[in-house]
């Protein structure tokens, strides 16, 4: 089983930038690939950005495209987010995810085996 400690949420403006950190611990000598979601108030949970293992190969979710850049540090056992341009909308809880046993990128939360706990992201307009 693999523990997954996200930070780096808070309060921003609209336009305003953030970088999301997610912390891998335990099991984490297989291969995998890693994702990014959130749930916004009243709504479900929705993919946002996903990464190989490798890094060459990432996906995105059509409505941070352009602006949402998902990395990873395999050495550090850490994935990151980083959002710019942020708007109202991109409110939520942002969910970093494990995909176990696949180094491929995954768009479905079914994929994903291990989740941490969320981090809150606000974006005031």
């Amino acid at each position: 089983q693999v523990q997954l400690v996200e930070s780096g949420g808070g309060l921003v403006q609209a336009g305003g930038s953030l970088r999301l950190s997610c912390a891998a611990s335990g099991r984490t000598f297989s291969i995998h690939a890693m994702g990014w979601f959130r749930r916004a108030p009243g709504k479900e949970r929705e993919f946002v950005a996903s990464i190989n293992w490798s890094s060459i190969s990432t996906a995105y979710a059509d409505s941070v495209k352009g602006r949402f850049t998902i990395s990873r540090d395999n050495a550090k056992n850490m994935a990151y987010l980083q959002m710019n341009s942020l708007t109202p909308e991109d409110t939520a809880v942002y969910y970093c995810a494990w995909r176990r046993n696949s180094g491929n990128y995954g768009t479905r939360e079914a994929e994903y085996a291990d989740w941490g706990q969320g981090t809150q992201v606000t974006v005031s307009s």
